[in-house]
This record gives C-alpha cells, structure tokens and sequence, in this order.
C-alpha cells in the first residue's frame, strides 16, 4: 500500500490545489475546476491521516542534544520580543476574546510531550515541549461550532500560517513556551510558539502572536509560496 505522499501523488488532488492556493495564480480556464479540488484534497488527506490520532511519544532520554535540533526564521536575525510584554491575542469566532500574557500561559494546565519534529526538508529532531494545550484555550474563550479553521500569527516578519479545527485542538497540539525543561530561546520562537508533530515542522508558527478562530480556511507564508495546506505526517 503507498504512504500518505505517494498516494496524494498518485490522485493528484495536491498538486492540483497547490497551483491555486499556493502559488497565488490567478485567472486562466481552470482557475474553477481547480479551487473545486481544494476542499476534496484536505478531505483526501484527513482520510490518510486522521487528525484525531495520537501520534507516538518518544522514550525518556532521546532528546536531540545541545544545539542539533535545527532554528529556523524567516527573518534576518532571531526576532526578539521582552516576554514581559508580549501578548497572545485569541479571538476570531469565538465568545470571549482574550489576551494572554506568559505569566497567563503558566497559570493555566501545563502538558509535556516529548515529540519527533518532521522537517519537509527530510531531517528529524527530538525535544520535549512543554506549555498549554491549544484546546485548554478554545475552551476558555467559547468557540463557536462553524469556526471549522485555526489562523495563527507572527512577529516574525509576518510568518503565518492556518489548520483545521480537529488538528488544533488535537490534545498533542501546544502553544509551548518550554523546550527541553528550559524557556524557549529566540532561535526556536521565545516567549511562545504553536507545535505539533501531527504536521511538518513549518506548519508550527514560531513567535506565536495571534490565533483567531474562523470559518473560513485562510493560507499561510509557505502554503501561500506551493506548500501543502494540511501538511499531515
């Protein structure tokens, strides 16, 4: 049987949604025919990779050691923000908006998974995040059922990026201000960052600052330059 990749390859559903909602084409005869694949592709690939599987916690003592585990920015340099006034905007569709600072993020029930970071470059990497769940927040800010799609935001010079609903709020998805029993640091996306090894490694927004709930599915910095939408694993 293929995996996930050869299969989508051999549909062609990607590629097909690809050449609209990422490579920002527009116009020509088969803009249509094109956007109408968008919806059965992320259907496709939530068939092969269901978003509401567990994915495997790695043993104690596999972290990848010291420096190993790759940074990555969009930015000229790591980008800086004084945890004391960062702010964690939430809102979108949902009943009560909030803004969260770290000192609130701590506050709130703290998960630890010791998770496998997939790159769409090929490498792998092992750290053990530490922070809130996503779906701890969902639930105090009262999201409305038609909100179907998650847009999450930056202060790294704009980097975005989206994600169903059920990937989200999947309870091995964190908004983790720990890696490997320390704060972040500003390589890996200090005071806050979305991570989960259900998708590739840039679906997990860095120097997080925003997360709005939505009916709509918006893009993201990659998906907007090609990448896949829902990048499972």
């Amino acid at each position: 049987m293929p995996d996930r990749r050869e299969f989508l390859r051999l549909a062609g559903l990607g590629a097909a949604a690809g050449l609209v909602a990422g490579c920002g084409w527009r116009g020509g005869p088969f803009e249509k025919v094109l956007r109408w694949w968008d919806k059965p592709n992320e259907l496709l690939q939530k068939a092969v990779q269901p978003p509401r599987r567990h994915v495997r916690i790695e043993p104690p003592g596999t972290e990848t050691e010291g420096g190993a585990f790759p940074m990555y920015y969009i930015s000229d340099t790591p980008p800086v923000m004084d945890p004391e006034t960062w702010r964690l905007e939430v809102g979108g569709m949902v009943e009560r908006p909030l803004t969260l600072s770290l000192a609130d993020l701590e506050r709130m029930p703290r998960t630890t998974l010791r998770l496998r970071h997939y790159c769409i470059e090929g490498w792998t990497a092992v750290a053990s995040w530490t922070g809130v769940r996503l779906a701890e927040i969902a639930r105090a800010v009262g999201v409305d059922s038609r909100a179907e799609y998650v847009e999450f935001g930056s202060f790294d010079a704009g980097y975005s990026s989206s994600w169903d609903r059920e990937s989200a709020l999947h309870p091995q998805t964190l908004i983790a201000y720990g890696m490997n029993g320390a704060y972040l640091s500003a390589g890996h996306g200090a005071p806050a960052r979305l991570y989960s090894n259900l998708k590739y490694g840039y679906k997990s927004v860095k120097y997080l600052t925003r997360v709005r709930f939505l009916a709509e599915r918006t893009g993201g910095y990659w998906e907007d330059r090609g990448y896949d939408w829902y990048a499972g694993l």
